[in-house]
């Protein structure tokens, strides 16, 4: 306990020290500073955008003596029994990751350095534990203690000292399709036009980078081989990346463990199994949770990979919600947020930028949006009491990604638009009212609860405008890509709002990824 306490009040401090490193106060999602707060009223009537977000101590239960083991043997125990069913103008400083020294190779971190379980209160004296142990009815009608959420610390922090300078000298060098490639996230394969899964960044492939330069590549199962593959390919696409714009690419992959992995449990890397999200938020560990998310962002360093499209942030609202049922940490909003914090906490510790997926909550939905139409009744207000805790929580600690998810909110916007080309969903609730100004990236574009309604440069176009950076894996990604450019060309897209995107995208790549 004290250790998980003592670190999180280091990494504060240090985040605060570093935010007063920062641009005249300029709003950025990896400075906590600018969105400690949550929202607490409807229709923007929220005081400068967010009411304070106290972070208290959780109240943990005292373990069983039995249950008090190492926090390895604990995971190795629990992992053994789940199986995979699959996805000022100071100095310039280097940027600080939240516990750099726990960086360990190959998947092991010290036992010093593991945050440990919060100790029971002060023992009882002689006579308390001579009373008689309360019976059964009053232990059931007993409220379990509320969980609290976690001191806010951020996951990681930028030194934004002539950064800005930096990112417009950038800027002022890149043609518009530069730009506009720059906003896609796509599978090697596409690039290359080979029609079959991509295991290697040969020739041809770095003449289609050459062409279209995009902003980085989400790799699937049937790209990744084994691990000297693995490694290799990677590498060769950062090289192309730095040689065509000395500009890191993003290496995205859908690791969050359990039903969805492209590395653990396919028995083609030796790394550790990881289990069910929702085993580990029935335990409300936070200890666990960031074991889980170190040796996850272990073996995706090792790999070459730099940024995962987990954790899932979903409250599981809906209980027949059979999508993100096994992936979501549970129904309780604050235990989600501290589960899904304390993995990206763990990602973060070995240099793997985390994503808070599906903004604004897909757990009381039904419906599978990669099928098609996907909805939710949920109000606002209910959204503000659930769903919404654990992203305002990770926008308190700077998450540098959330994915928007293709559901409808109905009776929140009055209409059908799903929430990734929804522009009151994005640009007035999560940025407008929430305070977020970090990377939103789009979950898939090529699910039917798009391509059913929507051609790709249409939905491009769309999600730019609702408020959205990073497109992901349209269905063609060709039309999509000179969609927006011809929406540039016509007036519907403006090139300020593309190099609004960017200076996003290239803060991430220039001031922390390219420090690396």
């Amino acid at each position: 306990m004290k250790k998980l306490w003592m670190r999180l009040g280091c990494a504060l401090i240090a985040g605060m020290l570093a935010a007063g490193c920062g641009t005249g106060g300029q709003k950025m999602a990896v400075e906590p500073a600018t969105a400690d707060k949550a929202l607490t009223e409807r229709d923007g009537g929220v005081a400068g955008r967010q009411g304070e977000m106290q972070s208290e101590k959780p109240q943990q239960q005292e373990p069983k003596p039995e249950e008090r083991q190492s926090e390895g043997t604990q995971l190795e125990k629990a992992q053994s029994e789940e199986k995979q069913s699959d996805g000022a103008q100071p100095e310039e400083r280097q940027p600080e990751l939240l516990q750099p020294e726990d960086r360990q190779p190959k998947g092991t971190q010290s036992e010093e350095s593991q945050p440990e379980l919060p100790q029971s209160e002060e023992p009882q004296s002689k006579e308390s534990l001579s009373e008689e142990p309360p019976s059964r009815e009053a232990q059931s009608d007993a409220a379990a203690p509320e969980t609290q959420l976690l001191p806010v610390s951020p996951f990681f922090t930028i030194d934004d000292a002539d950064l800005q300078d930096k990112i417009s000298a950038r800027l002022n060098r890149m043609s518009l399709e530069e730009k506009a490639a720059q906003l896609f996230i796509i599978t090697p394969d596409v690039l290359a036009g080979s029609g079959e899964p991509l295991t290697a960044a040969d020739e041809g492939f770095k003449a289609a980078f050459d062409a279209i330069p995009v902003g980085g590549f989400i790799y699937m199962g049937d790209n990744l081989v084994d691990q000297d593959q693995t490694v290799a390919m990677l590498a060769a696409v950062q090289e192309y990346s730095e040689e065509r714009l000395q500009l890191p690419a993003f290496a995205c992959v859908d690791e969050e463990g359990g039903t969805v992995t492209r590395i653990s449990g396919t028995g083609k890397f030796r790394v550790p199994t990881i289990g069910d999200m929702s085993r580990i938020g029935k335990k409300n560990d936070p200890d666990r949770a960031y074991d889980v998310g170190v040796k996850i962002g272990t073996y995706l360093h090792d790999l070459g990979f730099n940024v995962d499209f987990a954790p899932v942030a979903d409250v599981l609202t809906n209980p027949d919600n059979q999508v993100v049922k096994l992936r979501s940490f549970g129904d309780d909003p604050n235990v989600t947020a501290n589960m899904a914090a304390s993995v990206a906490y763990g990602l973060a510790s070995q240099r793997i930028l985390g994503t808070y997926k599906h903004f604004p909550g897909h757990g009381a939905t039904e419906a599978d949006t990669h099928e098609g139409y996907a909805y939710t009744e949920r109000t606002k207000e209910q959204l503000l009491e659930s769903e919404l805790v654990p992203f305002q929580d990770g926008i308190a600690r700077g998450i540098p990604f959330i994915m928007a998810a293709h559901i409808s909110l109905p009776n929140v916007t009055g209409n059908d638009v799903p929430a990734s080309l929804s522009e009151e969903i994005i640009d007035g609730i999560l940025r407008g009212e929430m305070g977020y100004d970090g990377i939103v990236i789009t979950d898939a574009l090529n699910m039917g609860a798009i391509v059913q309604e929507y051609s790709s440069a249409e939905t491009a176009v769309k999600a730019l405008q609702a408020g959205a950076d990073l497109l992901l894996m349209p269905e063609d990604f060709a039309a999509a890509y000179q969609g927006v450019l011809d929406a540039v060309a016509n007036g519907s897209l403006s090139e300020e709002r593309i190099d609004e995107s960017l200076r996003r995208i290239l803060r991430v790549k220039l001031g922390y990824l390219g420090e690396e």
